[in-house]
């Protein structure tokens, strides 16, 4: 089955290096060019040099020819590249490889995929893991979900590499939550410790915040065991304790008082607020998200949001 990744960030050009250490891969960027006349990424991924199976370009529909499309694009920019690329991508195998839940609908990869491409086989690649450790072939877990059984099998096969281990789910909407929470967590582990509250304080919020996590999925159906995964649990260990985490150096930042670079894309900014509206009209007792809502819209800061979690009413564990 050919392969094309679509979006030339830090993932996409990680996956896209890895999956071409196995087979040919077309790679989708608008910079192209300079990417395929130096054989790196230089903006994104110094020093990771283009295996000799990965293929550069800036034409679209070439890349759409693949049959299973790598879609790496940020979450709040997947509607609008999947809805202007229609004719395209419609009746393909498209893969999310973003995490996040949309701002304005409350909805996650999957589910956009479905909605803007009815003809296409939706799935999602998502778990613990850095571009940088990707891109250098350092060995990484991640879960790939599709409810199609057959094509979700087909999809662990294609794309499991050299330091690419896949584990497979039909349960998207556990993935795709898992990996959207999680780096609501994270900012707020962040937080704690930009703001000097400690390890145990970070331990506190990585478990309350997994137990949020759980809250979320049980409300929508979701399989528990997903959770408990690479997609949920294995993921938030990552994020909440690593300065690679783009979700961990944003809420360290707000927690220090420290600015941040804002054009650096940071899914669990927009994610806590979404998820915080989802709460809110579905009855969710979510006080984690609803902190780190507070601090990315600026109605809270640190000190407050912290305030405002330890005089919670006790209660069983």
């Amino acid at each position: 089955m050919s392969i094309a990744v679509l979006g030339g960030g830090a993932f996409g050009t990680a996956l896209a290096i890895s999956l071409a250490d196995k087979a040919a891969t077309t790679l989708w960027a608008r910079d192209a060019h300079g990417m395929a006349r130096t054989r790196e990424n230089a903006a994104r991924l110094p020093g990771c040099r283009f295996p000799a199976g990965l293929y550069v370009t800036e034409m679209l529909p070439k890349a759409a020819n693949a049959s299973i499309l790598l879609v790496a694009v940020p979450m709040q920019k997947l509607r609008a590249f999947l809805d202007e690329n229609s004719a395209l991508l419609d009746g393909k195998t498209i893969v999310a490889c973003c995490k996040g839940i949309e701002l304005e609908t409350g909805l996650g990869p999957v589910a956009v995929i479905r909605e803007v491409l009815p003809k296409a086989v939706p799935a999602i690649l998502t778990g613990p893991s850095f571009a940088a450790d990707i891109a250098r072939g350092l060995p990484t877990a991640l879960t790939i979900a599709c409810a199609d059984p057959a094509m979700c099998m087909q999809l662990q096969q294609a794309l499991t590499t050299a330091n690419l281990r896949l584990y497979r789910t039909g349960d998207t909407i556990g993935a795709e939550l898992g990996g959207a929470l999680k780096n609501v967590v994270a900012i707020a582990s962040g937080a704690a410790m930009g703001a000097g509250l400690g390890e145990s304080a970070r331990a506190a919020l990585m478990t309350r915040g997994f137990a949020e996590m759980q809250r979320l999925a049980a409300h929508f159906n979701a399989d528990p065991d997903t959770l408990s995964g690479l997609s949920g649990f294995g993921d938030l260990t990552l994020t909440c304790t690593s300065t690679q985490s783009r979700n961990y150096r944003l809420g360290f930042a707000l927690g220090a008082g420290q600015p941040f670079d804002t054009t650096t894309t940071v899914e669990g900014a927009a994610t806590a607020q979404a998820i915080d509206r989802l709460a809110q009209d579905h009855d969710l007792d979510l006080p984690i998200t609803a902190a780190v809502a507070g601090l990315v819209e600026n109605r809270l800061d640190v000190a407050s949001a912290m305030k405002a979690l330890l005089t919670r009413p006790l209660k069983e564990e």
